[in-house]
C-alpha cells in the first residue's frame, strides 16, 4: 500500500459501492513487463492499494462473495525464484481487506458468477487482461438469455464515470506524496543545472535527472525525460536525447519524479552557454510572463479555461511586439494565428498519472477549479524552422521555450509545488554551468 493507511482505500471503496447500485466494477492490473519496470494500474491502486501484476479487483454490492473480491497470482516457488515473491490469495485478503481472494488461475471459474446478475459492468475496454474476454462473454450470455430471465449485465461503462470525480480532488495523503515528488524533482533539476554547458550530451543531462530521482528513492521518472537542445526543443514530445548541445543553443528539459505512483512534471529552458542571447531572452520573457499570469489565475472558482486564455493572450501580445504576428489582437486570437507557435494547451491535471483523469469541461462549460486539484501550467513558444517574413524567419528559427510548474489549488488560492526550481533569467544565468 506504499505507506498509505488501509482505511483510506476502504473509504474510497465505500463511496464507490454506494454509487454502484446493482452494478459491478472490475479493475485489472497489467502483467509484469519483460523489458521494463512494472507499474500498477492507477485506478486499481487508487481503490485497493494493490500493486501486484495481473491482479483483478471486483466490487459488487452484496455480491455472492462479499463486496470486494480480489484475484492475484497464486504462489509458485519456481516462478518466484525468477521474478520475486508473490503475496498469494491468503495474504492479499488479509493485507488489503478483501472479503474473498482467489488465484487468478481460477478467474474464468469465479468471475462469470460475480457478474451474472449485475445490471451493468464498469470496465475499461482495451485492458490487457483475460478479464476482458470474460466480461464480453457475460454480456453475450445476458443478451441470449436476458429476454427470458431478465438478468445479467446489459452494458459496459467506463470506470472513469465513477472514479474520475474522486481522483481529481487530492487528499492530504496524496498531496504529501506529490510534494515529495516535487521536492525530489527540484533537487534533481538543481543538480542538473550545473552540468549544462557547450558539448554536453542531451543523454548526460537525462542521466543526471533520472539518477537523481532514484538516489532520492523515487521510483524513477514519471514519464520519459525530455532533453531537447537547439531545434529539438521545438519537438513537443522529443524522446531521442542523443544530440550534443552546442554554443548558443537553448536546451529544453521536461522531467519529473514519481513517488508512490504520484507524479511531478516540470519544464525549464536553459541557455547552454550560460547566458541568453537578446532574441532568446525576448522569447523567454514572453513565455515567463504568460506562465506567471496563468498561475495567478489559479484559485477556487476560477475556470480551467481562464488559465489558457490568460497565457494565450500574453503570448499573442508578445508575438505582436516581436513582429512575428501583425494585425488586430482579437482577430489573431479568433483565427488562431498563434497556433504555429503555441500549439498546445496551457495546463493539464496531475496526480497518479502525468496527464491525470478528470473532465476539463461539461456541456461546453469550462470546469471550475476546486481546492485539492493539482495541475501543471506550461505555456511555450516554438519556432521549428523558417516562417513568417524575411529577417524574422532567420532570427527566431530553431528557438523553443517552455516553462512548466506544478500547482495545487488551495482554499486561499494556490501553492506552486515546484517553485524552488529557478525560473527568472538572472537566476538561471547564475546557476547554469555551475557559474553560481
Amino acid at each position: 500500500m506504499l505507506g498509505f493507511p488501509p482505511d483510506i482505500f476502504a473509504a474510497r471503496r465505500e463511496r464507490v459501492l454506494a454509487d454502484l447500485g446493482g452494478s459491478a466494477l472490475l479493475l485489472c492490473s497489467p502483467a509484469n513487463p519483460s523489458d521494463g519496470r512494472y507499474r500498477a494500474d492507477s485506478d486499481l491502486f487508487y481503490l485497493t492499494g494493490v500493486t501486484e501484476p495481473e491482479a483483478v479487483a471486483v466490487l459488487r454490492p452484496d455480491g455472492e462473495d462479499g463486496d470486494f473480491v480480489l484475484f492475484v497470482r497464486p504462489r509458485h516457488a519456481e516462478e518466484e525464484r525468477w521474478s520475486g515473491e508473490r503475496l498469494g490469495p491468503e495474504r492479499v485478503r488479509e493485507i488489503f481487506g478483501a472479503d474473498a481472494a482467489y488465484g487468478n488461475d481460477v478467474l474464468s471459474e469465479h468471475l462469470p458468477k460475480l457478474l451474472a446478475e449485475a445490471d451493468e459492468v464498469y470496465f475499461r475496454l482495451g485492458t490487457e487482461s483475460p478479464a476482458q474476454g470474460l466480461v464480453i462473454d457475460a454480456l453475450r450470455t445476458a443478451r441470449l438469455r436476458g429476454a427470458k430471465k431478465g438478468v445479467g449485465p446489459g452494458g459496459i461503462i467506463d470506470p472513469g464515470r465513477l472514479l474520475d470525480p474522486m481522483r481529481i480532488i487530492k487528499s492530504s495523503e496524496e498531496l504529501e506524496r506529490m510534494k515529495r515528488a516535487a521536492t525530489t524533482t527540484v533537487e534533481a533539476f538543481t543538480q542538473m543545472l550545473g552540468a549544462v554547458r557547450p558539448g554536453v550530451g542531451e543523454w548526460e543531462l537525462e542521466g543526471i535527472l533520472d539518477g537523481a530521482f532514484r538516489r532520492k528513492r523515487a521510483s524513477g521518472p514519471a514519464y520519459p525525460t525530455i532533453v531537447g537542445s537547439g531545434a529539438n526543443a521545438c519537438v513537443l514530445h522529443y524522446r531521442d536525447n542523443d544530440r550534443t548541445a552546442l554554443e548558443g543553443d537553448l536546451v529544453l528539459v521536461d522531467a519529473g519524479a514519481e513517488v508512490d505512483h504520484y507524479a511531478s512534471d516540470v519544464t525549464r529552458t536553459l541557455p547552454v552557454s550560460g547566458s541568453f542571447s537578446a532574441l532568446q531572452r525576448a522569447i523567454y520573457e514572453v513565455v515567463l510572463e504568460a506562465h506567471d499570469q496563468a498561475i495567478e489565475c489559479i484559485r477556487p472558482g476560477a475556470s480551467y479555461e481562464s488559465l489558457h486564455h490568460t497565457a494565450r493572450d500574453v503570448l499573442v501580445e508578445g508575438l505582436m511586439a516581436l513582429g512575428i504576428l501583425e494585425g488586430d489582437k482579437a482577430e489573431l486570437i479568433e483565427s488562431e494565428a498563434y497556433k504555429p507557435y503555441f500549439p498546445h494547451q496551457t495546463a493539464h491535471w496531475l496526480g497518479l498519472d502525468v496527464h491525470d483523469v478528470g473532465d476539463y469541461a461539461s456541456s461546453g462549460v469550462s470546469r471550475a477549479l476546486e481546492p485539492g486539484m493539482v495541475l501543471t501550467v506550461e505555456p511555450g513558444l516554438y519556432f521549428p524552422g523558417p516562417f513568417g517574413r524575411g529577417a524574422v524567419a532567420e532570427e527566431y528559427a530553431g528557438i523553443g521555450v517552455r516553462i512548466e510548474d506544478d500547482v495545487v489549488v488551495t482554499a486561499e488560492g494556490h501553492e506552486v509545488l515546484t517553485a524552488d526550481i529557478p525560473v527568472s533569467v538572472n537566476e538561471i544565468e547564475r546557476l547554469v554551468g555551475g557559474q553560481g
